[in-house]
């Protein structure tokens, strides 16, 4: 009995003493409320010590800003101080000067192959008998020229792929030496000569006035198709009438036609190398360029060789 009132008397007390300690124990565990920035940074609560001061942190650090006179440029490539790779863009502009470059290397090869061929069928008479007295050869450089032209014009793959694109263009550029070599043959020393000085300086200063011009040439392909087609369509007749009757100023008039028709296609494909016009070709497309120009100043050649040349006695 005096256990059981024990235990009931004290059940109350104990209960009523472990609420209070837990009441105790969770006011002493429960965190405060954290101060507001206005009561953190005044500055009464950091001069009574109740709130520690604020770092001193700068907004801007100077680590955030980079020296763009000593960072890695735009289109600078590898640098080994650095030791990082810059991203190249088609639009950086020495990529582009790299790429006007290499489509002028590759034209001077392929005119002073030509120029070469050119002498050595003009000064050199065995040579010129001989292709003057094979016109299968010519048929055949024809034909090789043909097959070549269509599959560096048309075939992207080839033409970008080294070194078929180099192969195929030194064998276009040998079968259209042989013909314009062949071609050179029938015309007098002093007009093969001369034809070359006005072809040298009607291409550099076209080339030039491309280059300088603000007039947009790449924006002229209807006109520039229109007169091709003109052109195209007058050298069949001319081919057709040529057997029963040749007409003298009517070839004049169509070598004048042609000669002014590729100077304008000289001066469309140069702006087509700048990458600054409503048209611009990708470096990626150096064959291309170059055979386009060299095309052209080789017909332009031929052209100027029809007027003004005299054939040989």
């Amino acid at each position: 009995m005096t256990q059981g009132k024990l235990s009931v008397n004290n059940k109350p007390a104990n209960s009523e003493g472990q609420q209070g300690n837990a009441e105790k124990k969770d006011s002493s565990t429960v965190p405060s409320a954290p101060p507001t920035y206005e009561e953190a940074t005044s500055a009464e609560g950091v001069k009574a010590g109740a709130f520690p001061p604020p770092l001193n942190v700068p907004l801007h650090p100077t680590w955030a800003y980079v020296d763009s006179s000593t960072s890695p440029h735009y289109g600078s490539g590898y640098s080994p101080d650095t030791e990082t790779l810059t991203a190249l863009s088609w639009d950086d502009q020495n990529v582009r000067r790299v790429f006007i470059r290499k489509v002028y290397s590759i034209i001077s090869l392929q005119l002073f192959v030509t120029v070469a061929i050119v002498a050595l069928f003009t000064f050199c008479e065995p040579v010129k008998g001989y292709v003057q007295a094979n016109p299968a050869w010519y048929w055949a450089s024809y034909a090789v020229f043909f097959v070549t032209y269509l599959i560096l014009a048309c075939c992207s793959g080839p033409r970008r792929y080294f070194p078929w694109n180099l192969i195929l263009l030194t064998i276009f550029t040998l079968s259209m030496g042989y013909m314009t070599g062949m071609l050179a043959s029938y015309y007098d020393t002093k007009s093969i000569l001369l034809c070359l000085m006005i072809t040298a300086l009607v291409c550099i200063s076209v080339t030039i006035f491309s280059f300088q011009t603000k007039y947009d040439f790449t924006t002229c392909q209807g006109v520039l198709f229109v007169m091709a087609m003109v052109l195209f369509f007058s050298g069949i007749i001319l081919a057709v009438m040529l057997p029963f009757k040749y007409v003298p100023w009517l070839h004049a008039v169509y070598a004048v036609l042609g000669a002014i028709v590729f100077t304008m296609f000289l001066a469309f494909d140069t702006q087509l190398l700048m990458g600054s016009r409503s048209y611009a070709l990708s470096p990626e497309e150096y064959v291309f360029g170059a055979l386009n120009i060299y095309l052209d100043i080789v017909y332009i050649f031929s052209f100027f060789l029809q007027i003004f040349g005299s054939g040989r006695d």
